[in-house]
């Protein structure tokens, strides 16, 4: 499953109304620990299709967006359930924290 990029005019559709959790990536090119942070959410995606679905908002992009969930430290995860979000998960150390994340809000 690819990981979709997610702007104020897709993130309706995509997340809010998504009949499955997904997880969303708040990040920008310019951090680095955000292009750190990548090819984890990459294995995330394989590993957990068909349970859960990735998208990503470019801060620099979608301002609109990263303001209405007060995203004040990059990279930070947010789980999204029946349009509902998650607190956020911020700056994550690695594959592992974020899976235990996961777990802990239900996502298996």
């Amino acid at each position: 499953m690819a990981i979709q990029t997610l702007t104020k005019e897709n993130f309706t559709k995509e997340v809010r109304q998504a009949s499955g959790p997904v997880l969303v990536d708040f990040w920008a090119p310019w951090c680095g620990y955000c292009r750190r942070l990548s090819p984890a959410l990459d294995a995330l995606a394989q590993e957990f299709e068909g349970k859960l679905d990735l998208g990503k908002v470019d801060v620099d992009e979608q301002p609109e967006l990263s303001d209405e969930f007060e995203i004040m430290t990059l990279p930070s995860l947010v789980l999204f359930q029946n349009g509902q979000a998650s607190e956020p998960l911020v700056n994550p150390a690695s594959k592992g924290e974020i899976e235990s994340w996961l777990e802990q809000q239900g996502v298996r």
